[in-house]
């Protein structure tokens, strides 16, 4: 019985530990994606940002949405994290669209 009380309030100890401050911001880059290794190239570099949780790209609509722990870190520790390796990011506003550049050549090709 006592082996069971102890695991209870361990697990419940471990979702309230779980219980973070999650938010996502969609954002455009400059330069923009044009392929695999681009996404890749973002995807590599953003994720040893403190407090980013998960980064999902999409070339079609040129937009990388990060999922961050607000706790930990903030939209403009994100957006200088994309300085790190020469690229730009901004925030889209709501229903924003994005044209993509065609007169930009890849810089990974």
């Amino acid at each position: 019985m006592k082996k069971s009380i102890l695991l209870l309030t361990f697990l419940i100890a471990a979702i309230a530990g779980e219980a973070k401050d999650l938010k996502a911001v969609v954002l455009t880059t400059t330069p923009q994606m044009h392929c695999e290794s681009c996404e890749n190239r973002i995807k590599n570099n953003m994720r040893f940002e403190r407090g980013v949780k998960k980064i999902e790209t999409n070339i079609a609509e040129q937009t990388v949405t990060i999922t961050y722990d607000a706790e930990k870190t903030s939209v403009e520790k994100i957006l200088d994290g994309f300085k790190k390796f020469k690229y730009t990011a901004r925030p889209l506003k709501k229903g924003e669209k994005i044209k993509r550049n065609e007169n930009e050549e890849c810089p990974l090709m």
